[in-house]
């Protein structure tokens, strides 16, 4: 395998089948367009195995990711995509950065969810777009993002659901889609889901349990991952 592009939280290889690249999870975590850094033992290994149960869940209710199968501890074999520039943020609750924005309370419920494109720029710190934006970029035509809103919002129905019976509350949530780059070059949801790219609350306490541990300094980060892998597994046993 050769390196082919390290991230924040993960690096890339490239395998015998051009198809298919090796995802490797590592333990580093940053916050704040990586201003705050920090590295957590065994955080690689909780995001891997909490991303391939999520995904493989997804899949079985018909939604299409690149995950191709699992490697071991903080590995898995995925599709080789080309990823789209345009993130896809799903909002239930406000918090973080909307209520920054906007003055809404954090915690406050939305009539239905509100749906939020980013350009996919560290260097820029990921700045709102819309579909304006990302067709006179280059970055995505109307068609495909209407298809991103469509496959996201179908996402959320079914983490929302999930999650609820795990005693979780979906807050909000970051995802990203690639083209396969064999056949008809098909949309699908790739990188991760995890606590670092949800923010999922307890039920009943209000706990917060995801990356917002690191970003506010609650104390005891992996304990709320491993408390949701915990509860993921629970309810797929």
């Amino acid at each position: 395998m050769q390196p082919l592009y390290e991230g924040k939280a993960k690096r890339l290889y490239t395998t015998d089948d051009p198809n298919v690249l090796r995802m490797e999870y590592k333990d580093e975590a940053t916050a704040f367009n990586a201003l705050k850094k920090a590295e957590f033992e065994n955080k690689g290994k909780l995001n891997k195995a909490i991303t391939l149960a999520l995904y493989r869940m997804l899949e079985a209710k018909g939604v299409k990711t690149h995950l191709v199968e699992d490697i071991d501890e903080i590995n898995i074999n995925v599709k080789a995509v080309d990823i789209l520039l345009v993130e896809v943020i799903v909002r239930n609750f406000a918090a973080g950065s909307f209520s920054k924005r906007v003055g809404v309370a954090e915690g406050t419920a939305f009539n239905q969810p509100i749906v939020e494109f980013s350009y996919k720029s560290d260097e820029l710190g990921d700045p709102l777009i819309n579909t304006a934006y990302a067709r006179e970029m280059g970055l995505a035509t109307e068609e495909e993002c209407a298809e991103l809103k469509r496959q996201a919002l179908i996402v959320n129905e079914v983490l929302i659901d999930f999650f609820k019976r795990t005693g979780l509350k979906l807050v909000d949530f970051k995802i990203e889609f690639g083209r396969t780059r064999d056949g008809d070059k098909e949309i699908v949801l790739a990188d991760e889901i995890s606590p670092d790219t949800c923010r999922l609350w307890d039920l009943e306490t209000g706990e917060k349990l995801d990356k917002d541990r690191f970003r506010q300094d609650l104390g005891d980060v992996m304990a709320g991952y491993e408390e949701i892998l915990r509860r993921i597994e629970s309810e797929l046993s």
